[in-house]
C-alpha cells in the first residue's frame, strides 16, 4: 500500500510539473523583412499557433501563408500567388525541441537554441535558431530573430525580379504563450 501511494505521489507530481503552453490570442507576430537594391519589402502575419510542452521542451508552430500582410496589395498578391504559391503550399510550419534547460517555476529570462524542422514551401531543413524564452507570472513571451535563405526552400525569383527580392529574408517571430486549459 505505501509503494503504491508513493508511485501516485510522483504520478501526480509529474503530471502537474508537465504544463502545455499556446499562444495567447492576438499574441504573436511574425515580421519578415526583404532589404534589396531597389526595394523594401516587408509583411506582417499575427495569426501563428504555437505550442510548448515545458516538460519536454517540444516545440511547434504553423504560420498560414496568407495571412501575411504588405502594405501594397499587389506585393502581397504577387508573395502569395508567385513565390509562396499559397494555395499549393498553404502553411509553414516548425517542430522543435528547446536544447537548454528552463525552470518554469520562476520569472526570469533565459536564453535559449531551439533545434527542429522548419517546412517552407514543400521543402523542410534541419534548423537551429536563438532566442529568448521570458517567464512573467503564467506567461512565456518567446522571441526570436533569424534568417531565411530563399533559394534553400526553392522559393524562385524571376530573373527580372532579382534586384527586387533579397537572397537572404530577416525573420522577427515574437509570441506570448499562456497556460492550456481544457474546456
Amino acid at each position: 500500500m505505501k509503494k503504491l501511494l508513493v508511485i501516485l505521489s510522483v504520478a501526480l507530481t509529474l503530471k502537474t510539473n508537465a504544463q502545455i503552453y499556446k499562444a495567447k490570442s492576438g499574441g504573436t507576430t511574425v515580421n519578415f523583412y526583404s532589404k534589396s537594391p531597389l526595394e523594401d519589402i516587408e509583411a506582417t502575419n499575427k495569426s501563428a499557433i504555437v505550442v510548448l510542452n515545458s516538460k519536454t521542451g517540444d516545440l511547434q508552430c504553423a504560420v498560414t501563408i496568407v495571412n501575411f500582410k504588405f502594405k501594397n496589395a499587389l506585393m502581397e498578391e504577387h508573395f502569395n500567388e508567385n513565390y509562396m504559391e499559397s494555395e499549393k503550399f498553404p502553411k509553414a510550419t516548425f517542430k522543435g525541441k528547446i536544447n537548454e534547460p528552463i525552470d518554469y517555476t520562476k520569472d526570469g529570462e533565459t536564453k535559449v537554441t531551439v533545434t527542429g524542422k522548419m517546412e517552407i514551401h514543400g521543402v523542410t531543413k534541419d534548423e537551429t535558431y536563438s532566442g529568448t524564452i521570458k517567464k512573467v507570472g503564467n506567461e512565456l513571451f518567446l522571441d526570436c530573430l533569424f534568417k531565411v535563405k530563399v533559394a534553400d526552400y526553392n522559393i524562385k525569383v524571376p530573373t527580372l525580379y532579382v534586384k527586387n527580392i533579397a537572397e537572404v529574408i530577416d525573420v522577427d517571430y515574437k509570441c506570448v504563450l499562456e497556460p492550456f486549459e481544457k474546456k
